[in-house]
């Protein structure tokens, strides 16, 4: 009886054996590859970020400077044909400040600090905007960021020109050791975006001014638009035939 239960048991382990390599996946061979591209366009939208600070002992006097100022700030940029609409205020505080901060002693008076950003549809006001904010009072520009409107489209044109350059790229590897690729069998994308400072505030932006431009001579203007560069980026592993 015994005998007979070790030789079930053993048959059973033997056929389990088998199920299990008929069960494991045939090698595949693969071949990963990365691809890269960069698509330019000219920036149709700016948003522009300034900064009002204002200081005396008296809180209400410290506010009312404050809202001289912007009030001064506003009607330059409406006449710069920019509607109120695009005026958003970013940042608002009011506090006291001490030359010892910790201790909070030597009382240096009330500090009102208020930002502002402007949202600009026509690129070519942006010079005229800066100089009118400038002469109206604003000391501080804290950052410009330029941006594309049909951000989208031109992104899915670069990934798609990644792709080509990841495929055209496996071809190339593949035929130098005389072999062929087959399918994609996995397609990962990596971060394409950019990283932008204004200011001491960390802020995203869609692109980065790439190119100015050309010519020896001085810019018309202390802002050069130049052309914004949108980046892709992307991993294929292609079957290897």
């Amino acid at each position: 009886m015994k005998t007979k239960m070790i030789i079930v048991v053993f048959v059973l382990v033997i056929a389990g054996a088998f199920l299990v390599r008929a069960e494991e996946p045939k090698e595949q061979h693969r071949i990963t590859v990365n691809g890269e591209a960069v698509v330019y366009a000219k920036p149709d939208k700016v948003v522009i970020h300034f900064g009002i600070e204002t200081w005396d002992n008296s809180i209400m006097i410290a506010k009312k400077k404050n809202n001289e100022i912007m009030n001064r700030a506003v009607a330059a940029i409406k006449e710069c044909g920019i509607p109120q609409k695009e005026i958003q205020t970013d940042y608002l505080s009011v506090e006291p400040r001490y030359k010892t901060d910790y201790q909070k002693k030597n009382f240096l008076g009330y500090f009102v600090s208020n930002t502002m950003a402007v949202t600009v549809t026509d690129p070519d006001k942006l010079e005229e905007l800066v100089e009118r904010l400038l002469a109206a009072g604003i000391e501080n520009i804290e950052g410009i960021d330029f941006q594309v409107t049909a951000f989208k489209q031109f992104r899915e044109q670069a990934r798609e020109l990644a792709l080509k350059a990841a495929k055209e790229k496996a071809e190339k590897m593949a035929a130098v050791l005389g072999r062929a690729i087959g399918a994609a069998t996995q397609i990962s994308e990596g971060y394409g975006g950019w990283s932008g400072w204004r200011g001491n505030r960390q802020a995203m932006s869609q692109n980065v001014i790439q190119e100015v431009p050309d010519g020896g001579g001085e810019a018309p203007g202390t802002i050069a638009l130049g052309k914004i560069s949108i980046r892709a980026n992307v991993t294929v592993v292609f079957e290897l035939k």
